[in-house]
């Protein structure tokens, strides 16, 4: 009977950290740049009352055995790197890659962070950045008085000054692409940073670089997060919830029938 209460009180924490995670998918259905996660699950350790393949008589052995589970844990929640859609902004710093690359930006600590959001601007001194002000690697400058700015797929940051026709080339936007993204660290603000499980960042001019795509301008992505999908999400993990709380009620029950047993 105690197995029974253990292993429903494992699943209903197991669904908590599930509607926890379906909840910030939820909440970022409109960040741009945002990647869902998906909550996985592992079975715990198995109790063996009978363990398979043991001898059941000098020439026998036991075909099944007799295993009991003791619940389950949430092993993990992978972020889902499907790409999001496109949206027209007509803003010349609006960026998205057609790809599976990442843009590097430069914390204030110096570290490089990695992102999908490309939803740029400019600062003070011309500078590309973020909306917290972090400027994009490598450091792209653009002069105040440009009148048109132009990001050809491969990364080149053109401009035309007044009374001059031919453009000038401000620098090159590179991408970084990672053997497994879904091991990147997320710092939220729409930022990554490389684990050792995620691997070193591979980084070249777009188109360049194997899977890491080209870039189109005018364009953010938009997260890809499937509302449809949540609430499914949330409807099932709800139900399952439930039903781990009437296990711990009949067991509760049950016990509470073996206390009142009376000689």
């Amino acid at each position: 009977m105690i197995r029974a209460l253990y292993s429903a009180a494992s699943g209903m924490a197991a669904q908590e950290l599930n509607i926890d995670n379906i909840a910030n998918n939820l909440a970022n259905a409109n960040t741009v740049g945002y990647k869902a996660r998906r909550a996985q699950f592992q079975d715990l350790m198995y109790q063996n009352l009978v363990e398979p393949g043991t001898q059941s008589s000098s020439t026998t052995i036991v075909p099944v055995g007799l295993q009991l589970g003791l619940g389950t844990r949430t092993s993990s929640n992978e972020i889902i790197f499907a790409q999001g859609a496109f949206t027209s902004t007509s803003n010349p710093l609006d960026l998205v890659i057609q790809g599976s690359g990442f843009f590097q930006i430069k914390l204030p600590n110096g570290e490089t962070a990695y992102t999908r959001a490309g939803n740029f601007q400019m600062d003070a001194s011309g500078n590309i950045v973020t909306s917290d002000d972090n400027p994009v690697i490598p450091q792209i400058t653009i002069p105040a008085a440009a009148q048109s700015i132009n990001i050809a797929t491969d990364g080149t940051v053109s401009y035309t000054l007044p009374n001059q026709t031919a453009a000038q080339t401000a620098g090159q936007i590179t991408l970084a692409v990672f053997p497994n993204p879904a091991g990147l660290n997320s710092l939220g603000d729409s930022l990554y940073l490389p684990t050792d499980a995620s691997g070193a960042a591979v980084v070249g001019p777009p188109g360049s670089t194997e899977g890491a795509g080209t870039i189109l301008q005018g364009y953010i992505e938009q997260s890809n997060v499937s509302v449809v999908d949540e609430f499914v999400n949330l409807i099932a993990s709800q139900r399952a919830y439930e039903a781990n709380s009437k296990v711990v009620k009949a067991a509760d029950d049950m016990y509470s029938q073996v206390n009142n047993i009376t000689k």
